[in-house]
């Protein structure tokens, strides 16, 4: 495909769409063609796969579309803003699945492209691009979530390497994850300023995993255990005691990726199908077609309506960040989109009746179950990327700039 820079968009346009079709593997375009669900997560234990949507993520991660913007020289696809539009709508339009879902390309990998040196970004990033290497988070701990600077994960320097020990909750897939992004306290007598941010390999010795099972009978979080783990010296980004400031950039990345998910149904009970044609279906129609239930009819149609303009918010919040980063107003959008998520679900589980409460086995469909276990999974859409009410005081103080009525005046 030619470079066109600064040129006709339209005609980037065209070679986009016919890459595109070239490209896309046939099978995937039927919706029914069955994907291993951890195939777009990429990671080592999947190189060997011959899954289709495994050879989709290989295509689109030489062309380097599945981190657009990121520059060429790290496997990037180095468009410009405007160019990444036009990809994101010819893939809507088609119908393309999405190549790679990864903490990597959402959460690390901005920051990296921040933060780190030269050569970290030359190991890393090209291999996130790719969807080679699959990453967890370690931030909270049991003593350390929504006070997050009071973590306790030690990182001991030994000369020629780092020695960690401590423990991790509520780590995303770090049992299928290769690496860790984690944040360690290399300074006791400080808080805030004795915190490192650093990188772990996952098949070290000591590194210990352990799903823990939600009531949504997922397990998709785990407890970390780090026992006298050595990780190289050059696993360290960023200064030594700096890596405060590279946790609050991330959780502005997470919290709007986060957001993005909730905007497209993730965690809200999005799996069942879409609101609205399930409650025509379960509650049915009065005799002038509309839903029977005017008081439900009412409360879906404000949650459509608030999630359509969340949506749009987001796509303009989207597009204003990829030339100066997300701000702290990610915090507004996580806020909101959990509520809205977590109203979501109620309204869909509230409209099946009966049929919305089912668990397993027979006089259920597997809609039906999904609703269920959608919404109670969406319990945690206010607590993950930070709970609401951390977010709350985040907009006060950083957004609109409030005195912090703790401390003294």
């Amino acid at each position: 495909m030619a470079d066109f820079g600064g040129s006709d968009i339209e005609t980037f346009r065209v070679e986009v769409k016919a890459w595109l079709a070239a490209n896309y593997p046939p099978e995937l375009k039927d919706p029914r063609f069955p994907v291993d669900p951890e195939a777009m997560w990429g990671g080592r234990a999947l190189a060997a796969s011959e899954d289709r949507h495994l050879a989709w993520m290989r295509r689109m991660g030489e062309k380097g579309w599945t981190a657009p913007t990121w520059p060429t020289q790290y496997g990037g696809g180095g468009l410009s803003a405007e160019q990444t539009r036009v990809l994101e709508q010819e893939i809507a339009a088609g119908g393309y699945r999405a190549p790679l879902a990864s903490f990597g390309l959402w959460m690390l990998g901005p920051v990296l492209l921040e933060y780190a040196t030269e050569a970290q970004k030359q190991e890393h990033l090209p291999k996130i691009v790719r969807g080679e290497i699959r990453w967890c988070q370690g931030y909270s701990e049991p003593g350390a979530g929504s006070d997050l600077a009071s973590l306790q994960t030690r990182c001991e320097d030994k000369g020629d390497h780092w020695l960690i020990n401590g423990q991790k909750i509520w780590t995303s897939y770090a049992n299928k994850a290769d690496w860790c992004f984690c944040l360690v306290r290399t300074d006791t007598a400080r808080k805030h300023e004795g915190i490192s941010f650093v990188l772990i390999d996952m098949a070290s010795d000591g590194v210990e995993t352990r799903p823990i099972r939600l009531i949504s009978g997922d397990s998709p979080f785990c407890e970390t255990f780090f026992t006298d783990v050595k990780i190289p010296k050059d696993n360290l980004v960023g200064q030594i005691n700096g890596g405060w400031e590279i946790a609050k950039r991330l959780l502005q990345y997470e919290r709007q990726n986060i957001s993005g998910g909730f905007g497209g149904g993730g965690g809200a009970g999005g799996a069942a199908g879409d609101l609205g044609q399930i409650a025509r279906r379960y509650v049915g129609l009065d005799e002038t077609g509309v839903l029977a239930d005017r008081d439900l009819r009412r409360r879906i149609t404000a949650n459509k309506m608030d999630f359509q303009s969340f949506y749009l918010t987001l796509r303009r919040l989207a597009s204003e960040a990829k030339t100066g980063g997300p701000s702290a107003a990610t915090s507004i959008i996580k806020y909101a989109a959990a509520t809205l998520a977590q109203e979501r679900s109620e309204l869909m589980v509230e409209a099946m009746g009966a049929k919305g409460l089912g668990w397993e086995g027979e006089g259920f469909s597997a809609g039906e179950l999904a609703a269920a276990r959608g919404w109670l999974r969406s319990k945690g859409n206010s607590i993950e990327g930070g709970t609401s009410e951390v977010n709350v005081n985040v907009v006060a103080k950083r957004v609109l700039g409030l005195p912090d009525p703790v401390k003294p005046k």
